[in-house]
């Protein structure tokens, strides 16, 4: 063969056999679709439990006053100025505090996925104007790379960690800069409720009847829907309430069943054991998610311990990034909201104001009183007057001493 008819007989080998793919249709009713292929994804958000804890932080954080604060030599002070009221009254032109903190929280927890970006916005003179917040369909965060640090895209422009307000909750081990929020701990659970909430729907949608009719099988009717509609409105309809049915003893014999219900198939234990672990995942008492009853006590830890969590975490970054001098920060005040009651303040007021720890006026303001220019003065019980150390006999029990003494 020469050398040219060999490079043909290699050049005309037959082109492979392309493989065609096969696909498969399944024709069927929606409700079998949802049983045999699920009703598709979900979000956490869409969980009726998940949105209640979540909500619970939203509108208890929203509900704490911002203070700006600075540290003094002796103590901490609150500032009242411009600055102050731009973050506490109208951080944004078209929202109220509570409105922008509630938001916040929830994209932090739920559909920012432990991540929330806000942009603050500055005049020309330095001065801030609004906080932005951006949603978070716009938001991507991009790893570190060729020594820079770590970008945050927001609609596709890149901005620096120093140049937006960027709250992280849950920070990921793999990349602690950005946060991973509940999603993996609550994904089960919630797949599960949803479960249990399919199947009580169904039940109640087509109950499972409670009277089966044995019918002998030889009679010509029960060949066709027709006959088997015709031997039901002949023997089993009735035409008044109470009258009883009379029917022929060899052709049918009614027997009475109970059909399965909630409690035999421990939906409603299921439930409850799901609600317990979405609250003790989210630290929020069981009453907020639809388990037990309120207890005082228990919203008393949660707005003191968990919301704080949050909290701290909007703390933190607003003093990072939106303060220039190092005695100033910010702080979310929570004390207002513990549940406190009338006889306790006015009770513990009382003994702070016997020790003149405080003034009258301050306790009014507790009780939500305007204040009573009469009622500014410090009142200072004798027995709690202090005494000088040359005073004291040598017995050390002490004179009376005057007023210089004091």
């Amino acid at each position: 063969m020469s050398k040219r008819k060999k490079n043909r007989a290699i050049n005309s080998r037959d082109a492979p056999a392309t493989q065609s793919k096969s696909s498969g249709v399944l024709l069927c009713s929606d409700e079998a679709y949802k049983i045999l292929c699920g009703d598709g994804y979900k979000p956490l958000s869409s969980c009726p439990e998940v949105q209640m804890a979540v909500n619970a932080y939203a509108n208890t954080i929203a509900s704490m006053t911002i203070h700006l604060m600075q540290n003094t030599d002796k103590g901490d002070v609150r500032i009242r100025n411009e600055l102050s009221r731009r973050m506490d009254i109208d951080p944004h032109p078209d929202m109220t505090r509570h409105q922008f903190i509630s938001n916040l929280v929830r994209v932090l927890m739920l559909e920012g996925e432990g991540n929330q970006v806000t942009i603050p916005v500055y005049s020309q003179d330095g001065y801030l104007e609004r906080m932005e917040p951006v949603a978070p369909s716009k938001v991507t965060i991009l790893p570190p790379e060729h020594g820079r640090r770590y970008r945050i895209m927001v609609g596709g422009v890149p901005f620096s960690p120093d140049e937006v307000l960027h709250f992280v909750m849950n920070p990921d081990p793999e990349a602690p800069y950005k946060g991973r929020g509940y999603t993996i701990g609550l994904r089960d659970i919630v797949k599960s409720i949803r479960q249990a909430t399919a199947t009580k729907q169904a039940l109640m949608e087509s109950p499972t009847p409670s009277i089966i009719v044995k019918v002998d099988g030889l009679t010509d009717e029960l060949q066709s829907p027709e006959g088997r509609e015709k031997l039901s409105n002949q023997y089993l309809s009735k035409t008044e309430n109470g009258k009883p049915w009379m029917i022929p003893a060899d052709t049918l014999e009614i027997t009475q069943v109970k059909p399965l219900t909630l409690n035999d198939l421990a939906i409603k234990t299921s439930l409850e054991l799901d609600r317990k672990s979405i609250a003790a995942l989210l630290s929020v008492p069981g009453f907020m998610v639809g388990v037990g009853e309120f207890d005082a006590k228990a919203y008393d830890w949660f707005v003191s311990v968990p919301c704080m969590t949050p909290a701290k975490i909007i703390e933190q970054e607003l003093t990072k990034k939106t303060l220039i001098s190092p005695d100033w920060y910010w702080k979310l005040n929570n004390r207002s909201l513990l549940n406190y009651d009338v006889e306790k303040i006015v009770n513990v007021g009382k003994e702070l104001v016997d020790r003149a720890t405080m003034r009258r006026n301050e306790l009014r303001d507790w009780l939500g009183m305007s204040p009573d220019p009469e009622m500014d003065d410090v009142l200072i019980l004798e027995n709690y007057l202090r005494k000088n150390k040359n005073d004291l006999s040598d017995d050390g029990t002490g004179g009376t001493g005057g007023d210089e003494d004091a």
